[in-house]
């Protein structure tokens, strides 16, 4: 953004929290788990804050410093300045900006998820390109936060009796379409009281932004109705879990990279080799989109997550879908990855993907013919003679992939890999010790 622009929007930005009597703005960040952090400051701080930033102590935020080097700026972004609906409105109104985190010296802060995205957006920008997404989250409504009694017993696209799930999803998308956020799609999921909620395709710095909002927004919702509302991938055992499918594209300028009239299924060749990175190298870079050792109890056969490395042009079952042309929507043309989940840090998954699909366009990575069979109905031989490989079983697995991945490391850099990495490690450690309720019913009364 030129000069010019950052100080009409700064400009607008004092307006607007003048027109509107803000009296808070709230700081948003996350941390390397995509946890979301804030701080609010006062109205008379914004002007400040936008040229200079607010200092902050960052050591107690999860990979982000040592004790010993804790000092941070946190600098708003104000393009990102938007009221909160459901703080008051008429007096004393709550805005929310998202930062940029920097070192005292102005420097930006390596181990900034949203840097992170950042730097590999520029990498795509050098090769011409702007990345696209589209993520559909999953999410479930539950009675609260301490069980998974469900509110409804609905189906996929079921229209249930009006309940507090219908009235929830329908206040959600009207709150986040008055936050600027577009939404193209709201509808009930496949397992009871399970929803889903589309965003409206967008550039991927403005997506990863706009997730972190609405899973707060679906969350405040929720809590309004006196409910629980949660993005764990796996709640309940036997049920299908949630993912987060990423619908993905590369432009040049006004042209979909990926669109060929001409080619099969009208994926160009920069389309196929993206498909090829990803496929190479997601078991890589799944413990970033699945970071959870939650995340692989959804991972399983026969949930409709995809477990095998393999890509179709209609079957959800394989990891990568190709929705199908629609002719005179070459625009639309995209990629769907599938394994995602919506616990994830949108900034580094968006980054982990980006950074494997370039590399894919970059060395020219072969694609495997599309797998239009189910591949699950498939016996491990066959998938063994058809070069089927599939993503890792649990979260240890996953993180020793990526803990020697060189792709990995480079997109998110050396301070967020190595935090990463630890965080990681500890969590699966800590997992290791505990002693489970399935544990104590099958082993105690046996043994």
């Amino acid at each position: 953004m030129s000069n010019k622009n950052t100080t009409e929007a700064k400009e607008y930005v004092l307006k607007m929290a003048k027109e509107h009597d803000v009296k808070f703005i709230r700081l948003w960040f996350t941390d390397i788990n995509g946890i979301l952090k804030s701080f609010a400051i006062t109205v008379g701080e914004l002007e400040m804050a936008m040229n200079e930033g607010m200092g902050f102590d960052g050591s107690s935020i999860e990979g982000f410093a040592r004790i010993d080097e804790s000092d941070m700026i946190a600098i708003p972004d104000p393009d990102t300045f938007q009221l909160l609906p459901w703080r008051p409105r008429e007096h004393n109104a709550v805005a929310r900006m998202f930062c940029d985190i920097h070192m005292p010296d102005g420097t930006p802060f390596e181990g900034d998820p949203r840097f992170v995205l950042k730097r590999n957006l520029k990498r795509a920008a050098e090769l011409g390109y702007t990345f696209y997404v589209g993520p559909e989250l999953e999410y479930f409504y539950f009675k609260d936060s301490k069980g998974t009694e469900q509110l409804d017993e609905g189906g996929y696209f079921d229209l249930t009796p009006l309940d507090a799930a219908t009235d929830m999803r329908r206040e959600t998308v009207l709150m986040l379409e008055e936050m600027g956020i577009g939404v193209e799609y709201s509808h009930h999921e496949v397992a009871g009281s399970q929803h889903e909620i589309d965003m409206r395709y967008t550039d991927a710095l403005t997506m990863a932004d706009n997730v972190m909002t609405y899973r707060l927004v679906v969350k405040q919702i929720a809590l309004k109705h006196g409910c629980y509302a949660t993005f764990m991938p796996k709640p309940i055992l036997g049920v299908n879990g949630s993912g987060m499918h990423v619908h993905q594209s590369l432009f040049k300028g006004d042209r979909n990279a990926f669109f060929d009239a001409n080619a099969e299924f009208n994926l160009s060749k920069e389309a196929k080799h993206y498909i090829g990175g990803l496929l190479k190298y997601a078991p890589e870079f799944v413990s970033v989109t699945n970071h959870l050792i939650n995340s692989y109890k959804r991972l399983v056969p026969g949930y409709e997550a995809p477990v095998y490395l393999s890509w179709a042009h209609r079957n959800r079952a394989d990891l990568i879908r190709v929705p199908g042309y629609k002719p005179g929507q070459e625009k639309a043309t995209r990629i769907e990855l599938r394994c995602p989940d919506p616990a994830c840090n949108p900034y580094l998954a968006f980054s982990v993907m980006l950074a494997a699909g370039l590399e894919g366009i970059q060395s020219e990575c072969d694609i495997p013919a599309p797998s239009e069979d189910n591949v699950y109905k498939m016996g491990e031989a066959e998938r063994e003679r058809r070069g089927i490989g599939s993503l890792p079983g649990n979260l240890w697995d996953a993180v020793k992939l990526t803990q020697n991945s060189d792709l990995v490391r480079k997109a998110l850099g050396d301070h967020v890999f190595d935090s990463f990495i630890e965080n990681k490690i500890i969590e699966c450690k800590l997992y290791q010790q505990q002693v489970t309720e399935y544990e104590l019913k099958r082993y105690l009364p046996i043994y």
